[in-house]
C-alpha cells in the first residue's frame, strides 16, 4: 500500500508585518572617494546620483549589522525572537564561506532554533529572500520569517577603479514576513540571464587568489561593464516590472510607492518614464545618501520611507531588485 502524505497547512496568504534597518555611523561623501580616482564630484552625481554613502568600521559586521536591522523589524512587527520560526539572510559579503551567518544572526536574536540559512542573489536577493518566506508562511513551515538583505561591499571595492569605486555602501535592511487573511505580497516575476553573469563578477575567485598570493596581487573586488548593465537595467527591467503589476492584478495608478533596487539614479529615472509612473507614486531615492547596498537597498529604502512619512502603512509599492548573475525578482507588496 502505498503511503499518503499529508498536505501542508499554512496560511492562505503572507504579508510583512515589520521592517527595520540599519546603516554604519561612517558616513563617507564623494571628496573623500575622490583621494584615490581621477573624477569629480559632479561626475560621480550625475552619472549615479550618489553624494554619500555608508561604510562599516570594524565592529560593523554583517552579522552585527543584521542583528540590528532584525531586532527592529521583529520589534516593529510586535513581536518577540522567540516567535521567529525562519532566517533568510541575503548577501555577497560574508567573507566566511560556511557556516551561514544566517545561523549566528539567529542565535543572536535570541530566535531559539529557526530554520536559518543563507542565499547568494546579489541585488535582487531581497525579493528572493522574500519570495522564499512567503513560501514557508502559506505552506506552513513557519509562522513567522525574518528575511535580511546586508552587505559590507567596502570590504569588496577597489577605491582604485574609476567604474566602481563611488558606487557600494554598506548596511542592513530586514523585513518580518507572517500570516495574512488577504493577498499582501503578490506573485514574484524572477529569472536569470546567465550568459550576461560576467557584466558584474569578482575579479579573482579565491582559489585563484590562495594560489597567487603575493604582495602583487589585489585582493578580490567586484567589478562590472557599467554601460551594459546599464543598458540591461533600463530596457528589460522596466518590462519585469511591468509584468509584476500585471501578475498582482495593479495599475501602475493604483500604486502608492515605487521601491527600486537603488543601484544608481538614472536607471530610476528611466523605469520611471517607461512604466508611465503617475507623479502621486512616491519614488525611493534612497542611493543619493545610502550608496549601492545590494540586498540590503530595497528593505533600507522601503524603511526610509516609511521612517520618514513618505509612504505609510497599507500603501501598495512595487519592488524589483535587479544584479549580478544578471538576476532579477519583482513583486508587488502591502507596506507594513
Amino acid at each position: 500500500m502505498t503511503a499518503k502524505i499529508k498536505p501542508s497547512k499554512g496560511a492562505p496568504y503572507a504579508r510583512i508585518l515589520g521592517v527595520g534597518g540599519y546603516r554604519p555611523t561612517r558616513v563617507v561623501p564623494n571628496e573623500e572617494i575622490l583621494k584615490h580616482i581621477d573624477s569629480s564630484d559632479e561626475w560621480i552625481r550625475s552619472r549615479s546620483g550618489i553624494a554619500t554613502r555608508h561604510w562599516a568600521g570594524p565592529d560593523e559586521t554583517v552579522a552585527t549589522m543584521s542583528v540590528e536591522a532584525g531586532g527592529k523589524a521583529i520589534a516593529d512587527a510586535g513581536l518577540t525572537p522567540e516567535q521567529i520560526g525562519g532566517v533568510i539572510v541575503s548577501t555577497v559579503s560574508h567573507l566566511k564561506q560556511t557556516p551561514a551567518v544566517a545561523t549566528e544572526i539567529a542565535h543572536l536574536l535570541g530566535t531559539g532554533k529557526p530554520a536559518a540559512f543563507d542565499i547568494s542573489a546579489g541585488c535582487a536577493g531581497f525579493g528572493y529572500g522574500l519570495t522564499l518566506a512567503k513560501g514557508m508562511i502559506t505552506d506552513g513551515t513557519a509562522e513567522h520569517v525574518l528575511v535580511i538583505g546586508v552587505e559590507r561591499l567596502s570590504d569588496l571595492t577597489d577605491l582604485e577603479d574609476r567604474a566602481t569605486a563611488f558606487l557600494f555602501g554598506d548596511g542592513a535592511g530586514a523585513v518580518v514576513v507572517g500570516p495574512s487573511k488577504e493577498p499582501a505580497i503578490g506573485p514574484t516575476v524572477w529569472g536569470s540571464e546567465g550568459d550576461k553573469s560576467e557584466t558584474i563578477a569578482q575579479t579573482l575567485p579565491w582559489d585563484v587568489y590562495r594560489e597567487q598570493n603575493a604582495a602583487d596581487v589585489r585582493f578580490p573586488a567586484l567589478r562590472q561593464e557599467g554601460q551594459a548593465v546599464f543598458r540591461w537595467a533600463v530596457y528589460e527591467m522596466a518590462k519585469v516590472a511591468q509584468q509584476a503589476l500585471d501578475e498582482a492584478g495593479v495599475s501602475a495608478d493604483e500604486l502608492d510607492a515605487f521601491i527600486p533596487h537603488q543601484a544608481n539614479l538614472r536607471i530610476i529615472d528611466s523605469m520611471i518614464k517607461t512604466l508611465k509612473l503617475p507623479e502621486h507614486v512616491t519614488v525611493a531615492r534612497d542611493v543619493e545618501t545610502t550608496g549601492n547596498t545590494s540586498a540590503a537597498s530595497i528593505p533600507l529604502a522601503m524603511e526610509r520611507l516609511l521612517a520618514t512619512g513618505q509612504a505609510k502603512s497599507g500603501d501598495t509599492a512595487l519592488v524589483i531588485g535587479f544584479g549580478a548573475g544578471l538576476v532579477y525578482a519583482a513583486t508587488v507588496v502591502t507596506l507594513p
